[in-house]
């Protein structure tokens, strides 16, 4: 009977000592979709740009994993198809052509590139909280590094980095025969709530 008191006691010790050092070895935290997003900012130019506005697009960050040890990185998934043009001073019609252009095979082409991910390769220091993320897009099925300036306020990540739409075949849409046209460098901005 006390052999196997010892053996079960020798089972639950060696449990517990694994679940801690699978605790010590794992520290990636799942981020919060609904409290984290993605914001798109794409300018005006052209000769009557005057006569354009800006846009302003989000979505919810579907999914994503950040790990915070020595080795950290970041992986996040957004679904193209939930961005959303917020475009507040056009009116709703307006917003709605704007959206359809965005998701139509013109710009996003949405039906057959359905998802953005990005995947951190490295990460440079630089002060305390604040990093420049080196890592992978895939959008609109290219793969582009990209390198992302990030800084930590509170408990939320926060970050920003300026692309090419060319870099990844979408074309800058024009209108009114190129005289009024959005820039070809996009602004991507996010906002990281991490799961506790």
């Amino acid at each position: 009977m006390k052999r196997m008191e010892h053996t079960l006691l020798a089972f639950v010790i060696g449990w517990l000592c694994l679940s801690q050092l699978r605790a010590a070895s794992s520290d990636s935290r799942k981020i919060d979709g609904p409290h984290s997003t993605v914001t798109v900012q794409v300018y005006k130019s052209g000769f009557l740009s005057a006569f354009g506005h800006n846009h302003e697009i989000q979505a919810p960050i579907q999914s994503g994993e950040m790990t915070e040890s020595n080795s950290p990185s970041v992986e996040l998934r957004v679904d193209a198809r939930k961005l959303q043009v917020l475009d507040p001073e056009v009116s709703e019609g307006t917003r709605a052509q704007i959206q359809e252009t965005m998701q139509s095979i013109q710009v996003l082409d949405v039906v057959h590139f359905p998802e953005i991910r990005f995947q951190s390769t490295g990460m440079e220091p630089k002060g305390p909280d604040h990093w420049i993320v080196h890592g992978n897009l895939a959008l609109h099925g290219k793969d582009r590094p990209v390198a992302v300036e990030v800084t930590l306020k509170g408990e939320h990540y926060r970050g920003s980095a300026t692309l090419k739409q060319t870099d990844f075949g979408i074309t800058p849409v024009t209108v009114a025969g190129g005289t009024v046209k959005v820039k070809n460098e996009v602004k991507i901005e996010f906002e990281i709530a991490l799961i506790r």
